[in-house]
């Protein structure tokens, strides 16, 4: 193996969540603020390094409040002790640096300096810890780079390879560019993915499609890249000789921090993105098939609540969800802060994007099914958290109306591997129940323990 070989292995499998780099980050911070606070002169100690503590103190206090009040953590997802300290560390070693530079000797302000990037590394790490957003050092560089996803080529490449009507031996991603005539939002590229039989035939066989949506803060290749999604469905179609849905990596936000849940509102009509502009897209490009039984949505968190909105509003474009830890309700802090900033205040706008308030004004469904994820810690009376209660109270509703559901748990945290887990686990189904050629029958798995039915706790 060469030297570039094993850099690039290591690369791929050096984890970013455990084992020694995390560890070996924040001891070294750690020495290099010690080493920058020193023990110095009596007013050193009782004045500037208090006011370092200040800073310090005052960051952890100015990042837990906007993560509260934005929506970004609850009960179910609270966020690491670890992120308070590294985050106030990183406030200290900034005080430091600031205050303690001035006579100081070379070594002290170099490790000064040292310690502000590393302690916010720390913070970066202990929030990854959180989200598991990038599980390795490849998926971080894949992302800060915008290198390559797995699979991907290019519509020439696909053109090309749909004239030798010879199945590949994976699938394909490919990267497009959808026009928002429908809705005018405005949004980053998306992406493709064609499996192997996709190739067999030209015109390609009218296959079943699934839309893919993440969480709030979101890049339309998340799923590829932080939920290995590509190597899930090409695993899958190897299984079932090439056959397996196409999927449309959709972009609900426009941008990495806006948190549109999926509505028309404030934030752009991203709801319309989806419905009115992605979907007709695919069906004219790709020729998959245009029938509501052929469509399903999968969303994580933020997309988890999507999916279940998208397919009880539209229950003419989409016949199967599988909705991964994800709200009662759109959710961006609490109730009136959701209504404030996703619809300008308007109450009546909120109910109409509101699924429960949905499914009961429709009345009785035919032909919808879904499937509701949620992680082990939130099975029980003892650690209920809001994704489980909104599981149940969902799918409890749902069932009353004609949507066939089940509520399964799977080991995990509210991360990115949680959601890659519960995506493969339910693919055998979801490609079953929107028809996907050679997938047989898969039903609905029971759940093994009913989840409370009861109405969320204003958040």
């Amino acid at each position: 193996m060469t030297s570039g070989t094993f850099f690039e292995s290591t690369r791929h499998h050096l984890s970013l969540m455990h084992g020694w780099l995390p560890l070996t980050v924040q001891i070294l911070a750690a020495l290099a603020l010690i080493g920058a606070i020193g023990w110095r002169t009596r007013r050193w100690r009782l004045v500037w390094v208090p006011w370092s503590a200040l800073i310090g103190a005052g960051s952890a206090v100015a990042v837990y409040w906007y993560t509260q009040t934005a929506g970004v953590a609850d009960d179910t997802n609270p966020a690491p002790t670890a992120l308070w300290v590294w985050v106030a560390l990183s406030g200290v070693a900034f005080g430091v640096l600031i205050s303690g530079w001035r006579g100081a000797r070379w070594w002290r302000r170099l490790a000064a300096a040292a310690a502000v990037p590393l302690c916010v590394v720390s913070a970066a790490l202990a929030v990854n810890l959180w989200t598991g957003y990038f599980p390795t050092v490849q998926t971080a560089w894949s992302q800060i780079t915008a290198g390559p996803l797995p699979d991907q080529t290019d519509q020439v490449a696909v053109v090309a390879m749909q004239k030798k009507h010879a199945m590949p031996l994976k699938g394909t991603v490919v990267a497009v560019d959808v026009p928002a005539t429908a809705s005018g939002f405005r949004h980053r590229g998306e992406f493709v993915y064609l499996p192997p039989a996709w190739y067999a035939s030209n015109p390609p066989p009218p296959l079943p499609t699934v839309m893919m949506l993440g969480g709030e803060f979101n890049t339309p290749a998340d799923w590829m890249r932080s939920g290995g999604a590509v190597k899930i469905i090409d695993d899958f179609a190897a299984a079932h000789g090439g056959f397996a849905p196409v999927f449309v990596f959709a972009d609900p936000g426009g941008a990495f921090n806006n948190d549109t849940e999926c509505v028309n509102g404030a934030r752009g009509n991203s709801a319309d993105h989806l419905t009115k502009d992605v979907v007709p897209y695919v069906e004219s490009h790709f020729g998959v098939s245009r029938r509501r039984a052929n469509w399903g949505v999968v969303g994580w968190s933020m997309g988890g609540t999507c999916a279940v909105d998208l397919t009880v509003m539209h229950p003419e474009t989409f016949g199967a969800f599988e909705d991964i830890a994800g709200d009662l309700a759109p959710n961006s802090g609490t109730r009136a802060q959701t209504i404030a900033r996703l619809f300008g205040g308007n109450t009546a706008a909120y109910a109409s994007f509101d699924p429960s308030t949905v499914i009961k004004r429709h009345g009785t469904y035919r032909g919808i099914a879904g499937w509701f994820d949620v992680n082990s810690t939130a099975r029980g009376t003892a650690t209920m958290n809001q994704q489980a209660i909104a599981a149940g109270t969902l799918c409890g509703l749902g069932s009353r109306s004609g949507i066939a559901c089940a509520v399964v748990s799977q080991p995990g945290k509210h991360d990115w591997p949680f959601a890659s887990t519960a995506f493969s686990a339910a693919l055998p189904w979801l490609s079953s129940a929107i028809g996907t050629p050679g997938v047989p029958h898969v039903g609905l798995p029971a759940t093994p323990a009913v989840i409370p039915v009861r109405a969320m706790a204003e958040r």
